[in-house]
This record gives C-alpha cells, structure tokens and sequence, in this order.
C-alpha cells in the first residue's frame, strides 16, 4: 500500500477508533480494508481508501444517492451500505457485502453516462461479452436498473459484478 493510502487509513481508523484487518480488495482507485471495533471479532465494515479526488467523489455521491433511494440489493445482489466517509482523507466505509454483489463505483458516472465514441462503446461490449460469457444478460440487466437510478457503471468486471459462485 503507498504511504499516503497508509498513512490516511491509519488516520481515519484512529479518529473512528476502528482496528484495520486484512486487505479485502485493490484496483486503480484504491484499496479496500476490512475494519473492526474490536479485535478479535469478525469486521464491521470495510473502508475505501481512494488515491485521487474524482474517483472518491462519484463513489461517495453514488453511495449517497444509493442511501437516499432505500437500495440494499439489486436483482439479487447486495449493495453495501454506507456507513459514513471523510472527504479530506478520500475513504468511503460501508458495510461488507457477500456475494453475490456490486460494489465499486469509483468508476461510474451519476446523472449522466461519460461520452465515448461507438467504436469504444463497441468494444468494452465485446470485452464484456468475454469476461461474463452467459452471465453477460443477468450483468446487463443489473446495469439497466443502476441505469433507472441514473448511475451509469463503465467499471464492470467480474470483480466488481460477483455471483454466487
């Protein structure tokens, strides 16, 4: 982990008196850590340590309008819950999910769908296609409704869209 995702981790656990336990996730955005209350006992929740400002603030947005209109899950898959966030320190905590879940929405858009041209749109389906073979339907029908609440998520992988199995 860089320094300053160190180093803002271990600043926000201390304000919230939280314990950080192990790395649940990582990507270009940030990371992901488990955290508790106490030690010893299963994490309360997970923390998002974002390395750049715009990221931070689509997944903080995103997370407070997924709040505001009541979402828990989607079509069968869970959305983790927002705890709270710390704009100085770019961290976004919510609750732990299993799967299957969508999560990460760094890299998503809120109100309106970034702007690519066809021939990119062409081929992140393809690319799509092949990472979710026969899954690609129920994935695109999640993304409809995610559509329907105006978020627009381009950072979809297997990862981030996770079945049961």
């Amino acid at each position: 982990m860089s320094e300053s995702l160190n180093r803002n981790a271990l600043a926000y656990a201390g304000k919230h008196r939280l314990h950080l336990a192990e790395r649940l996730g990582f990507g270009i955005h940030g990371i992901v850590l488990a955290a508790q209350r106490n030690p010893g006992l299963p994490p309360s929740s997970a923390i998002k340590i974002h390395r750049d400002s715009d990221p931070y603030f689509r997944e903080r947005d995103i997370y407070l309008h997924l709040a505001e209109a009541g979402i828990r899950n989607i079509l069968g898959f869970h959305v983790p819950q927002l705890v709270r966030w710390d704009d100085d320190l770019k961290i976004v905590e919510m609750s732990i999910v299993t799967r299957p879940f969508v999560l990460d929405f760094a890299g998503a858009y809120l109100f309106s769908p970034p702007e690519f041209s066809e021939e990119i749109w062409e081929e992140w389906l393809r690319q799509k296609r092949g990472q979710f073979g026969t899954r690609w339907e129920k994935v695109q029908e999640v993304l409809g409704f995610l559509e329907t609440l105006d978020i627009h998520m381009v950072d979809v992988s297997p990862s981030n869209v996770a079945f049961r199995d």
